[in-house]
């Protein structure tokens, strides 16, 4: 009888490489269940019925490796493993594919919760729902605080230019899902473009930090930090225009989008610029400049989401209804750079 296993994951396969690799590690059969999936990379639990792992590989059918690079996600979250920032311990990196058909990593398994809507976190009350966000601004000053060099990332990604790059970049995936007219989408992108901030000293940024890409603990504090594939070198505000985008985004009804702003207890986007501002000593004026770019790159990513449903590439709920959140998100990064 064949054991029923989820795609892009065989248990027995698994189970030889690590006993491979880390002899003992492993001390009965493993089960494997897939956590989450989708467009991004895949993550799934594997226990041996008395330890647990996380495993992270790319999706299957995948054809971009530089957006999920194993060997990037497993070194970073290596590194900042004796630093302050609360990640998994990292078990082993294989980029050998003959053992899953991709390369993958391995990770301790972390006890946590990871909060997406308001009403998740309406369990915690008022006061623990606000220790929480603002442990979020506690955590990025942590992982900002990390001297790239000190941990071995020091060529971990091109500090320089790095705004004007992102911007570029972004204004091509664009270019790429352009099929109807989106009114004010250019004039935010040439916005953007003509007010770049000159960036701080570069710092590990995360590149999607927000709070449903933390677990939190049982205790109420951060657990862990994951979904680190987007991570570079680059300009640490960028992490904080994303975080204060998410956290002044109110619910859409419907939207496939993680948005807890509404919470009881919720602290303001002010609140966590002063937070991060104060115990990171960084000129946070340029914020406004920041959060912009958050909106806009949102509003691109969506973008391009709307232009595969239109092509039957995309299934699922909440996807028809992502066309009209693009302007939204467009108005929002006008309306944040004129007000500053």
């Amino acid at each position: 009888m064949t054991e029923h296993h989820p795609p892009g994951l065989d248990p027995a396969r698994l189970r030889a490489h690590l006993d491979r690799e880390r002899p003992g590690l492993v001390r009965g059969e493993l089960s494997a269940e897939l956590i989450e999936g989708g467009r991004s990379n895949l993550t799934y639990r594997v226990t041996d019925g008395t330890s647990r792992w996380v495993v992270r590989r790319p999706p299957l059918g995948h054809v971009l490796a530089t957006a999920h690079d194993m060997a990037r996600e497993h070194r970073v979250v290596s590194a900042l493993g004796p630093t302050g920032v609360p990640v998994p311990g990292t078990v082993l990196l294989c980029e050998d594919e003959s053992v899953l058909g991709a390369p993958f990593y391995v990770m301790e398994y972390v006890e946590g919760t990871p909060y997406r809507t308001a009403e998740q976190l309406a369990p915690l009350g008022p006061e623990r729902t606000r220790e929480l966000v603002l442990s979020l601004a506690d955590t990025l000053v942590e992982l900002h605080a990390v001297d790239p060099a000190s941990v071995g990332l020091a060529d971990f990604g091109r500090p320089e230019g790095f705004l004007e790059r992102q911007l570029r970049r972004w204004g091509k995936q664009l270019d790429a899902s352009r099929n109807r007219d989106l009114p004010g989408i250019d004039e935010l992108h040439a916005s953007l473009g003509a007010r770049l901030p000159a960036s701080p000293a570069p710092a590990v940024v995360h590149g999607d930090y927000r709070l449903d890409n933390v677990l939190a603990g049982p205790d109420g504090t951060i657990a862990a930090v994951l979904d680190w594939e987007m991570s570079t070198l680059g300009d640490p505000l960028t992490d904080l225009g994303l975080l204060v985008m998410y956290s002044s985004q109110r619910h859409v009804p419907g939207a496939p989008i993680a948005t807890t702003r509404e919470a009881a207890g919720h602290p303001g986007p002010e609140e966590l610029v002063e937070r991060y501002a104060a115990l990171s000593g960084r000129d946070v004026s340029a914020i406004a400049w920041y959060t912009a770019f958050a909106y806009f790159k949102l509003a691109v990513i969506l973008e391009g989401i709307h232009y595969r449903y239109t092509l039957g590439q995309t299934v699922g709920a909440g996807f028809d209804r992502i066309g009209a959140l693009v302007p939204l998100f467009v108005e929002n990064g006008l309306t944040t750079l004129r007000k500053g």
